[in-house]
């Protein structure tokens, strides 16, 4: 399938379809932006770059099916403070192409970082990543602390706690080849997901249903592998984690328990900073735009504050 003209999409009028479904949506985007495609052994990845060139590098990775333009309700703020590059994941929604079916933990860490040398190919990055992106950022700083100034891990898929199975077994449902399967039970899913934006405001609304479109586009069009289920860390591995973190989950999280995560990093990973947000589900991203970059930008200006003393 990789060798075809159209991968990662189901036909050449599929990606017709979603490119311009993708083009017409990155004209809302609220700032000016770049747009390039970088090549590298991994593949071709999609950027898109806002912010002052001359602010601190801060790279965006986004959920599982979605593309990096999930982060244009966050992007105004986080671009007011930082030089942005928000990535398509490869074998995820986006323009970004993998040259392999699939990528595990350790080729998505090597791919990040083949990116980052062209984007940043000196000093430190800080990382911003949401479930599935949250993962890769995890998996990053793990692997290239040094390259890694800061990470903020938004609902982290794995990681922390192992992924729930009632989780799973939604989203082994939602691949069924069953008749009948149409947009209500995506729908149904993103709403369980994050049930706190059926009673919110229109506003609020608006961009969950607009997440769903996003999703339902990938969906549609694009051949794309089951993702592996993320991992949790070990005791030992989160104990020796040395890159300034914040993770934050929202109380009423699907994946795991916000408690238990958030008790369990506190027990075996102090250096960590926790933080759960009150009546918020898994997609805070759509649901709390504001107060999740609020969150992260005044977790990563403490973070240039301390290394500027440093330094």
């Amino acid at each position: 399938m990789t060798g075809q003209p159209f991968y990662p999409f189901k036909s050449e009028r599929s990606k017709s379809e979603y490119v311009s479904y993708y083009r017409e949506r990155e004209k809302a985007w609220p700032v000016p932006f770049e747009s390039r495609l970088i090549e590298t052994p991994s593949g071709t990845t999609h950027v898109r770059a806002s912010g002052r060139p001359s602010d601190p590098p801060l790279v965006l990775l986004h959920g599982a099916r979605v593309s990096s333009l999930m982060w244009s309700d966050s992007i105004v703020a986080l671009a007011e403070h930082h030089r942005t590059y928000a990535l398509d994941i490869p074998g995820d929604g986006g323009l970004s192409v993998s040259r392999s079916a699939t990528m595990k933990p350790e080729e998505v860490a090597r791919w990040l970082d083949e990116v980052l040398a062209v984007l940043v190919p000196e000093g430190t990055v800080s990382l911003m990543g949401i479930s599935l992106g949250g993962f890769i950022s995890g998996q990053y700083a793990l692997r290239f602390p040094g390259r890694v100034r800061s990470v903020v891990l938004l609902a982290p898929g794995g990681l922390v706690l192992p992924i729930s199975f009632t989780f799973i077994v939604r989203m082994m449902l939602l691949t069924l080849p069953l008749p009948g399967r149409s947009q209500g039970p995506l729908s149904r899913v993103l709403y369980w997901l994050s049930p706190e934006a059926e009673c919110g405001d229109d506003a609020g609304r608006a961009r969950m249903e607009q997440a769903l479109a996003d999703v339902r586009m990938s969906w549609n069009h694009m051949s794309l592998p089951a993702p592996e289920w993320p991992k949790a860390w070990d005791d030992a591995t989160w104990r020796d984690f040395c890159v300034p973190c914040l993770v934050v989950v929202g109380e009423h999280e699907k994946i795991y328990s916000a408690r238990k995560a958030v008790a369990r990093l506190n027990r075996v990973a102090p250096q960590v900073k926790t933080v759960i947000l009150p009546g918020i589900g898994h997609c805070m991203t759509a649901t709390q735009p504001d107060e999740v970059a609020l969150r992260a930008l005044e977790f990563l200006e403490e973070q240039e504050r301390t290394s500027g003393r440093a330094a």
